[in-house]
């Protein structure tokens, strides 16, 4: 099974979300969305892709949202999409493709559905133990 990963490897979310994928036996591509951020029509793609709002792809902490005032209803989806490929740094992760769907694995054990091989039981960095997929 093919996966791709968008990926920022200071972010535990993502480590753990990448960490599940290769315990399920898969060596996915690996996309480190900050030093390759994806084309704006791949951007779209995604978003549209995930079946979520633009404003749910947007990250807040420690990026520059709310200096650009993103909170405001003013801007459009359009203006938001612009603004993520802008600063990459606004696109929530770790985002994953697989040919069974594409998610924002926000918790990282989104991830399960997207994924044909069991990964057994899988310790996080934080400590919880996530349970063996059914």
């Amino acid at each position: 099974m093919a996966v791709t990963i968008y990926h920022n490897p200071k972010c535990g979310t993502s480590r753990n979300t990448l960490a599940m994928i290769r315990q399920s036996g898969v060596e996915p591509e690996v996309i480190e969305y900050l030093k390759t951020p994806p084309s704006r029509e791949k951007l779209v793609e995604l978003i549209k892709d995930m079946g979520i709002s633009v404003r749910d792809v947007l990250r807040r902490k420690g990026t520059p949202y709310d200096d650009l005032d993103l909170d405001n209803e003013k801007w459009s989806d359009d203006e938001l999409i612009d603004f993520m490929v802008e600063h990459p740094i606004l696109m929530n992760r770790p985002i994953v493709v697989t040919e069974k769907g594409t998610a924002l694995c926000r918790p990282s054990e989104k991830v399960l559905d997207l994924l044909d091989g069991d990964i057994g039981s899988f310790t996080k960095e934080d400590g919880e133990v996530v349970a063996a997929k059914k």
